[in-house]
């Protein structure tokens, strides 16, 4: 095996989808998952695409994760609280933004709730569904205690997502999807499959100290003796306090609405330290521009917000300025052209789910 190799879009995704129909997932619901996962690798955000599968793997084998059953708990004009029974993240919350968005089309907004869930994988997939249809998307949700709050060492909150999309009058939209940590845990897995050391200021210790060795932080944060820090890092004087309280305010989005679990409730494991269901809540809201000045005005004026930022000055020694999700256009061009790029660890990986699952019919490049 190589250390790194390309793998055609379509076959990777192919692929994907029979491992979920492998593990039990109906045909629609494989579709789905295998949709968002290769998303994100298109996007270029390599930490929530191919590279999660196996996660996901081993935590429906072992029963973390079930077959989703999609329970409507409220439903009231703009608002729908739902319950996901442990199910696959990614099409509870597939469905919920569809409900959301069909409410923002009669109400001019709408918005779901989701609890006991799980990982729903890159937040910038929900957004976008609202954008094809014409709306405003904005997502967030919680997850394990990784990030400690400012001024403590101790994992508490999750790396708790806030992201939204707009429609523009672009070739691509505006898509800001982003933790509201400094990093998130997959890019810690990433940098232990590639061996690679951590930057400073990233991870802290028990100590108060930073930590690089990410493999060694994967066995620290299930022992909890290693945080990831809030967007803006230690303390306030580069305002770790704003990182800190926008995850907590994603905190209460995923959690109070649907009486949900929070916190340390969220970490899957029970009070006798045995893997149990992570009980994570989501929340999606659509808003509909035509039920204010049009989708047109907004596009037009979003657009023309984005262009103006992008001319502004360049500071020296810079090439260019971008918007959010401007780079995440041009990487699936190249994406799409050469292909996801494979690890050697997630190699191991792809020929292990392979092999267990009997899918024969498949023989990637890196093996030739």
């Amino acid at each position: 095996m190589t250390a790194e190799e390309y793998v055609p879009v379509e076959a990777l995704h192919n692929f994907m989808k029979d491992v979920f129909v492998g593990l039990g997932y109906p045909n629609e619901e494989a579709q789905v998952s295998a949709d968002i996962l290769i998303e994100s690798d298109l996007r270029g955000i390599r930490s929530h695409g191919v590279q999660r599968l196996r996660y996901y793997y081993v935590r429906v084998k072992g029963g973390q994760h079930k077959i989703s059953k999609f329970e409507i708990v409220k439903d009231q004009d703009a608002a729908v609280v739902i319950d996901g029974n442990h199910g696959n993240g990614h099409f509870i919350s597939y469905n919920a933004m569809k409900l959301a968005i069909e409410k923002a089309k009669k109400y001019g907004l709408g918005m779901a709730v989701v609890r006991n869930s799980t990982h729903y994988g890159i937040a910038g997939y929900y957004p976008l569904m609202a954008i094809k249809e014409g709306c405003i998307g904005i997502t967030g949700t919680n997850a394990r205690p990784a990030v400690a709050p400012t001024f403590g060492v101790e994992p508490m909150l999750g790396t708790n997502p806030l992201t939204f999309g707009f429609p523009t009058n672009e070739e691509f939209p505006f898509v800001l999807d982003c933790a509201t940590s400094i990093i998130q845990r997959g890019k810690v897995e990433l940098s232990a499959r590639t061996g690679e050391a951590l930057a400073d200021g990233l991870v802290i210790g028990k100590d108060g100290k930073s930590k690089t060795d990410a493999e060694q932080l994967l066995k620290d944060f299930v022992s909890q003796e290693a945080a990831l820090l809030p967007l803006g890092g230690v303390g306030e004087s580069l305002s770790g306090h704003k990182g800190y309280g926008y995850s907590t305010v994603v905190e209460i989005l995923s959690a109070a609405l649907q009486d949900g679990k929070f916190l340390k409730e969220l970490s899957g494991l029970d009070n006798e330290g045995n893997n149990t269901h992570f009980h994570v809540g989501h929340f999606f809201i659509a808003i509909d521009p035509e039920h204010f000045l049009g989708l047109d005005v907004f596009k037009a004026v979003a657009g023309a917000i984005c262009r103006k930022l992008r001319k502004s000055e360049i500071a020296p020694g810079e090439e260019r300025i971008y918007t959010a999700g401007e780079k995440e256009f041009e990487a699936e061009k190249l994406v799409r052209e050469k292909g996801v790029p494979i690890n050697k660890s997630i190699q191991e990986d792809l020929i292990y789910m392979r092999d267990d699952l009997k899918l024969e019919n498949y023989i990637f490049p890196f093996e030739k």
